[in-house]
């Protein structure tokens, strides 16, 4: 997730799979994808939490990601779904075409990990979310989202995101420190620390210096203009109530056009 070292990166797993158990989102996509069965691409699908319901409910998926440590854990969730998963740098290997919809969810575009320009690569996802999907086929994007993040990112106390004790018997802790928000950038920065209690008894510490583009809301509506999507619904949450100050997440069900439906509106 955060370059980490391996075994902190097969704790981060774990821990993943321990607390990331919410499923509002993957009930509101398999909502807006509708019964009719779907070739879908999931961006940055981890070990499966959202991929393999919605495999479960009859589409057939398909999941990239570049952590070894998440992907292996698919096998161990699957019995006959239609679902397959491949081990990839999203920002510059291929994703293939043809599909009915394309997910960047989970905050995705908010976690990318990449040497590119952030603002660039946050961009790049959604032309390649376009490039990715047939003609009438649709993107599916949840991002964290306020309109107020000066105050949202403010926090002079080290976060928590996680702690427990892994199947290998390996303690450890994830916290983030230091938040610096920039509102003129929109660049968050901040260090991302594992303190590590290792099953033999040994000790292991790792800072990771970390920075992420916020994108407001307009921006995301001109990537997607931009990449011929129209925008077909919008909430700010999973129970689909409108975007306001109390947004804490923004949902975009849009659909890709192309000459043959433009000119049929």
């Amino acid at each position: 997730m955060y370059n980490e070292k391996d075994i902190i990166a097969q704790w981060n797993a774990d821990m993943y799979d321990l607390n990331e158990t919410y499923t509002d989102d993957v009930e509101l996509a398999l909502m807006l994808m509708g019964t009719t069965p779907k070739k879908v691409l999931e961006i940055a699908c981890g070990s499966g939490r959202f991929a393999v319901p919605v495999a479960r409910a009859g589409h057939d998926v398909t999941g990239l990601d570049f952590d070894e440590y998440m992907l292996e854990r698919i096998a161990h969730k699957i019995t006959n779904e239609k679902i397959k998963w491949h081990k990839a740098d999203v920002i510059y290997d291929d994703w293939g075409t043809g599909f009915d919809v394309v997910t960047l969810g989970a905050n995705f575009l908010f976690n990318i990990i990449s040497d590119m320009n952030y603002e660039q690569a946050q961009k790049l996802m959604i032309q390649k979310s376009a490039d990715a999907l047939a003609v009438g086929g649709h993107i599916f994007v949840d991002y964290a989202y306020s309109q107020y993040p000066e105050k949202w990112f403010y926090n002079p106390n080290p976060i928590i995101v996680w702690e427990g004790t892994d199947s290998h018997g390996n303690f450890g802790k994830m916290s983030l420190l230091d938040n610096v928000y920039d509102t003129e950038s929109r660049m968050l920065r901040f260090i991302c620390r594992f303190d590590m209690i290792l099953a033999d008894g040994s000790t292991l510490e790792q800072e990771i210096p970390s920075e992420k583009h916020f994108a407001l809301l307009e921006q995301i509506h001109k990537w997607l203009d931009e990449a011929g999507f129209v925008i077909e619904q919008e909430c700010g949450d999973y129970q689909g109530h409108p975007i306001s100050e109390m947004t804490n997440r923004v949902i975009i069900w849009a659909r890709k056009m192309g000459k043959e439906l433009i000119a049929s509106l």
